[in-house]
């Protein structure tokens, strides 16, 4: 997949199949327009172009206090990638960008800098100054121009109409059941692992306490959680010769090969809160991996949440919380039986 950042660098594609949105989670309404755009491309051999922004333009006009985020911009282009998209333009969202007239975007951006065969939105695709653009203007601007313009209607998305802010308040709301089925996967964040102060050790479950690589990532509602964590380590040289062949290889329960790299994947019983039950005050990451024992400060790992278990809650002592854990632990297992 091509990836592009300057509009000002951009080649001439070929009927140039279109779509445009942010693409917050590459969802399962995403995934539609994304179908309807590759057997588009396919008819009329073309290629696929996926329009999105960057920052998220709710961070510009609306909510700018507010923004959490499904997918950042990187694990956004993985997922369009997997989907097999031909090209994706990063566009730098600004004020200015922001200020557009409808007339000007379609114009001075889509047509001057896209040239496009064919545009797919979804149904409520709104562009332009004050959002005042719509698919009539577009297709208007079409007749005149020649280029195409197609809706997908919300029957053809969802009859529930699958919407990021759905999947973000399910997420919030512990509500992984939804968020899955809405997302297509299970929700996953990287961090760093960072030092604690090595509580979970002394009740014989030992942390990395993680902090996110994107802070403007959402972050789930507190409690306990199962989760897959995916350590990535370098191959050492012996190891390279062998794992580069298994580049794309998946096999979960031992390691996957990826290159120079390899992915160790791993089970865990994931903490996220304030800790109450020794009165902390910010909001923590943690995560216990089962059966390990390795020093992994400044790694990054990959957490993917399989099922919520309880949520946060005070308990009278460390004791206690060792009693809890013990619980927790027995329910987290049950998710790979």
């Amino acid at each position: 997949m091509n990836i592009y950042k300057d509009l000002n660098q951009l080649p001439a594609f070929k009927n140039a199949i279109i779509t445009i949105g942010t693409f917050d989670g590459v969802h399962e309404g995403h995934k539609k327009i994304l179908s309807q755009l590759k057997t588009k491309a396919k008819e009329v051999n073309g290629e696929t172009v996926v329009i999105t922004f960057y920052p998220h333009p709710r961070k510009i006009i609306g909510d700018t206090t507010g923004v959490r985020l499904i997918t950042t911009l990187e694990e956004k282009l993985m997922l369009l990638s997997n989907e097999g998209i031909d090209n994706v333009v990063v566009v730098p969202f600004n004020e200015a960008f922001s200020n557009f007239s409808a007339e000007n975007y379609i114009l001075e951006f889509l047509y001057k800098k896209f040239k496009p065969h064919t545009l797919i939105i979804g149904y409520d695709h709104r562009f332009g100054f004050q959002r005042k653009g719509d698919y009539h203007l577009l297709e208007q601007y079409g007749k005149q121009l020649g280029f195409n313009v197609e809706e997908i209607d919300a029957k053809t998305i969802s009859e529930a109409t699958i919407s990021s802010t759905k999947i973000r308040k399910a997420l919030l709301q512990a509500d992984l059941e939804t968020a899955k089925i809405f997302l297509g996967y299970n929700y996953f964040f990287e961090g760093t692992v960072i030092k604690g102060d090595q509580l979970g050790r002394t009740i014989g479950y030992p942390t990395a306490n993680l902090q996110l690589n994107d802070d403007e990532k959402l972050v789930p509602a507190d409690g306990v959680y199962a989760v897959e964590v995916y350590r990535q380590q370098r191959l050492d040289n012996r190891q390279q010769t062998t794992d580069y062949k298994r580049q794309n290889e998946i096999n979960k329960g031992s390691t996957v090969g990826c290159g120079l790299w390899t992915t160790h994947y791993l089970k865990g019983m994931l903490y996220i809160g304030s800790r109450p039950v020794v009165n902390g005050k910010r909001r923590v990451i943690e995560v216990n991996i089962f059966d390990f024992n390795e020093d992994i400060y400044s790694e990054n790992l990959k957490l993917t949440i399989k099922k919520f278990i309880r949520g946060d809650k005070h308990l009278n002592g460390l004791e206690e919380l060792k009693n809890q854990l013990a619980i927790d632990k027995i329910e987290v297992l049950k998710c790979w039986n």
